[in-house]
């Protein structure tokens, strides 16, 4: 049985990941629909290696007989579109934050809760949670059913694709232009990015934390375990595509690296590659374009009870935000609309 699928922000760094995981995965579909604003309506994206979809004007399209609507833009796009989708029918898998924290919305890591995806009746919406969330959790819910994990300190060191293709722009001309001693002019960032790191994603909230920082917590609570307290500084780094995160977790009850290694080793979706030498562990170079989520550096914290130490890397576009959607369209396709 095949479904009929729309892709909105199709012409979007996350958009274009979608179609290309579909196709890679084999995704049943009778027929499908690339959406986006206006102003892109009649280019052309690719949706496997023999077919090419012109663009459609999300503002006029009627999602009567969609089955499945994997959703890119942004918030204040899904806000205003996300609904009528699901009004007509279709059930939507959004990666914008806006319903991320809706009660009545799952919010899916499928390796994680995919038994959350069952609640979609409810508003016919599934959230794909924050790219820099999804793969901790990955690496924490074999943890934490071993040893229960009471806290998450994390500093995350995020690609600019997360910010878009914009974003991505600025990286290379701003690199290119010190070379030659152009002066820099942030427009994306709030300071240079290139050779710079900067503290700062999303808006500042009143406490001091970012808004990207109080996602990492929340959505670690809805998805997991609502007792894990996180604490997190996300920085954006001059990296086209691959988020990296050091985590430091602390557990109700001692848990050796060893037992950590084979817990994180029989994860699905999870590859553990933590050799105590050089180029023994993943960056975010080499994880680009690959699904797994990545662990390296598991060590133990000798300065408090019950600590380990991880890296974790991903492909912020793929299991970040692509292939998380998909895979929750498989999940539904497979369990809940045949």
């Amino acid at each position: 049985m095949g479904y009929n699928v729309a892709v909105i922000g199709a012409t979007g760094a996350v958009g274009r990941e979608i179609l290309k995981t579909l196709a890679e995965r084999a995704f049943p579909i009778d027929d499908i629909v690339a959406l986006a604003s206006e102003r892109s309506v009649g280019a052309e994206v690719s949706f496997g290696e023999v077919a090419d979809l012109k663009v459609r004007d999300l503002a006029n399209f009627d999602f009567t007989g969609t089955d499945i609507v994997l959703s890119s833009p942004g918030a204040s796009v899904s806000a205003q579109y996300v609904p009528k989708a699901a009004a007509a029918g279709a059930v939507v898998i959004d990666n914008s934050s806006h319903f991320r924290m809706d009660p009545d919305v799952p919010l899916v890591v499928p390796e994680v809760n995919p038994e959350a995806i069952a609640d979609f009746a409810k508003r016919n919406i599934i959230a794909n949670p924050n790219c820099s969330t999804i793969q901790m959790v990955v690496a924490l819910k074999p943890l934490h059913d071993l040893a229960r994990i009471r806290r998450v300190v994390v500093s995350t060191y995020q690609a600019t694709s997360g910010a878009g293709r914009d974003a991505m722009d600025e990286l290379f001309n701003q690199t290119r232009g010190i070379f030659v001693n152009e002066p820099v002019k942030p427009e994306q960032f709030s300071k240079q990015i290139a050779f710079n790191a900067i503290p700062h994603i999303d808006d500042f909230m009143e406490d001091g934390y970012t808004k990207e920082e109080w996602k990492m917590s929340v959505e670690t609570k809805k998805i997991l375990d609502p007792t894990i307290k996180v604490t997190a500084t996300c920085v954006r780094i001059p990296v086209f595509i691959g988020h990296a995160e050091a985590v430091n977790i602390e557990f109700e009850r001692p848990i050796s690296p060893a037992e950590a290694r084979r817990a994180l080793k029989a994860q699905e979706g999870l590859s553990v590659v933590d050799h105590r030498a050089t180029e023994g562990y993943v960056t975010p170079a080499e994880c680009s374009g690959e699904d797994p989520v990545f662990v390296s550096r598991i060590r133990a914290d000798p300065t408090i009870d019950n600590g380990l130490s991880l890296w974790i890397v991903a492909d912020n576009l793929r299991k970040g935000a692509a292939l998380n959607a998909v895979q929750i369209a498989e999940v539904l396709a497979q369990d809940y609309l045949r």
